[in-house]
């Protein structure tokens, strides 16, 4: 391993090891990056990974993050010529895999840049200099000679629109990129250790790939009719070699319940534009948090006739306002005017801002949906600063709001056909009273609780089931602190009332409330009766619910003599 050695900097570094015949993973490891898009949470680092497959011919399969600029290009040269490298093949261009294609490039320029016909576009308006190019689709193979030849997957919205995977039939790797990885720094090549990596592996997948749930299920599909896989050489974490079916079929088991949902919310956004990609991966994300299905479509390389039949069967529409000038309006324009052809009364839509510095006015937009008969799933998101994690967190609030919005009508429905005895008997299992609060970064979060129960005695823990759609669900991801406020019996009431009021997206939950700070950054409500400070060890999904099983590192009691508020319901199928 080569570490940077400027102590002021963060720790970066880089692992070079063979995987395969001929085939050496480059690993640029990221051990303290702690916010990645919207997953602003990020507890253990990430990787940046790349690979190079020497057969007759050489290939580079994407590069790194420019922040690895030159770990990468010294560990790169070290192993080879780059005017050795005939080929760069682009899995997709998001900059944490091409930051550093225009410089490799400058040391390689005879390589010949492989990529979907929408990645090469990409390239050219990021390089800004010619390059050799080549385009392939779905099924086009690249033979390197030595028993390695790539085939290549057409797999767009895993999760940006030009992804490819590349399959290696002499080795039987896949090279999939975002897909089937995950954000975990470890020094440690592969999953051997699947413990320590499957919180990560499904925190990842929520985030990034169940918004395309249907995008994964179509690469899986296409992924069956090359032949066994052996290994994927993923773009982020450790390589899969010990788990690999495993995991790849917790994605086809998750995508197939996302693809099942009612109804789908058809969410729009621009890829290279402003900040659009990761806002409306935050929005998606709230959405699918409530069983709602999410399909994602870039406005800029949209088809008219895949527009038009998503907006007809879509309950809701989201758009990231686009550009008013430049490149991309004449194709941004057309897709927009076919979303509002095909949009019909009673459906939902919702706009946010991009934030690139020259969107498209709001209300005009929204005003055209209105005279339609279209509704707003959720006030406009209207962005004025860059983006910080209370922004991603009001998208994702958003977005819940939206698919809980579509989803009361069944979820009554559902209540309903609950045999009523059936009903009674369960809300006769009380429970005391508690907040939950949280802080990361500069967003809170708060959540009235009473499903809490002592787990173990070493360490000194409980568990607490959290509804899946509930805002502080993203706040109780391993890893992640939080405090857990027990009301007093009897002097419970002016806290139960604020907390159970329905915020709008991106509230201030504590407005009014007198609170002071924990050791874990966390709010402590100065009214509870006591509280403990707790860490998030591991969670386990319970259908609609998660249970969060935490330890407590600390905690006080201000009335030792006062009782916990208990709660009794009157039924047991809703709250």
């Amino acid at each position: 391993m080569v570490a940077v050695t400027e102590p002021q900097q963060k720790r970066l570094t880089m692992q070079v090891d063979e995987i395969a015949q001929d085939t050496t993973a480059i690993r640029s490891l990221d051990w303290d990056r702690d916010r990645f898009d919207i997953e602003f949470g990020l507890q253990n680092g990430t990787t940046y990974n790349s690979f190079l497959i020497r057969g007759e011919k050489v290939a580079l399969v994407d590069t790194s993050h420019e922040k690895f600029r030159q770990l990468y290009l010294d560990t790169l040269t070290n192993l080879i010529d780059p005017q050795q490298i005939d080929y760069l093949v682009i899995s997709h261009t998001e900059p944490d895999h091409s930051g550093l294609v225009k410089d490799f490039l400058e040391l390689a320029p005879q390589a010949i840049v492989v990529g979907s016909k929408v990645a090469i576009q990409f390239l050219e308006n990021l390089v800004h200099q010619p390059f050799e190019k080549q385009i392939v689709k779905n099924g086009d193979q690249l033979d390197l000679g030595n028993g390695h030849s790539l085939e290549f997957v057409n797999a767009p919205n895993l999760h940006w629109p030009d992804t490819i995977f590349s399959y290696d039939a002499g080795t039987q790797v896949m090279f999939t990129c975002d897909a089937f990885g995950m954000h975990y720094c470890s020094d440690k090549l592969y999953d051997e250790d699947l413990g320590a990596i499957e919180a990560d592996y499904r925190f990842y997948y929520d985030c990034l790939m169940a918004p395309n749930a249907r995008s994964v299920l179509s690469a899986l599909k296409r992924m069956e009719k090359l032949g066994d896989v052996n290994m994927v050489a993923n773009g982020h974490g450790p390589v899969l070699r010990h788990n690999v079916d495993e995991l790849i079929n917790r994605y086809r088991d998750w995508s197939k319940a996302q693809a099942k949902a009612e109804n789908i919310v058809a969410v729009f956004y621009t890829s290279d534009y402003g900040y659009s990609d990761r806002l409306s991966q935050a929005i998606a994300k709230g959405i699918t948090k409530t069983g709602v299905g999410v399909e994602m479509i870039d406005l800029k390389s949209a088809d008219a006739q895949e527009v038009q039949e998503l907006v007809s069967r879509a309950a809701g529409i989201v758009i990231g306002m686009p550009p008013a000038s430049g490149e991309m309006v004449k194709a941004t324009t057309a897709t927009i005017g076919t979303i509002l052809a095909a949009a019909k009364d009673k459906q939902a839509i919702a706009i946010f801002e991009s934030y690139g510095g020259d969107d498209e006015p709001i209300d005009p937009l929204l005003n055209k949906f209105r005279d339609i008969g279209l509704s707003e799933g959720f006030p406009s998101i209207r962005i004025k600063d860059t983006p910080s994690e209370a922004t991603y967190q009001e998208c994702e609030e958003a977005g819940t709001d939206l698919g809980q919005m579509l989803t009361r009508d069944r979820n009554i429905k559902k209540r309903k056909s609950v045999n009523n005895q059936l009903s009674l008997a369960m809300g006769r299992l009380s429970g005391g009273l508690y907040i939950i609060t949280a802080q990361k970064g500069d967003s809170k979060g708060a959540m009235l609780a009473s499903w809490v129960n002592q787990a173990s005695f070493e360490p000194l823990g409980f568990t607490v089931a959290v509804a899946k759609d509930r805002a502080i669900e993203s706040f109780m991801q391993v890893g992640d602190t939080f405090v857990l406020n027990v009301l007093e019996d009897g002097k419970y009431q002016a806290l139960m009332k604020h907390f159970l009021k329905r915020f709008p997206p991106g509230a201030d939950r504590f407005a009014g409330v007198e609170t002071r700070v924990a050791n874990n950054n966390s709010p402590i409500l100065t009214d509870a009766l006591a509280y403990m400070e707790c860490e998030v060890v591991s969670r386990m999904e319970c259908n609609d619910h998660w249970i969060v099983y935490s330890k407590v590192n600390d905690g006080r009691v201000s009335k030792p003599e006062a009782l916990t508020a208990v709660h009794h319901r009157k039924v047991g199928n809703y709250y």
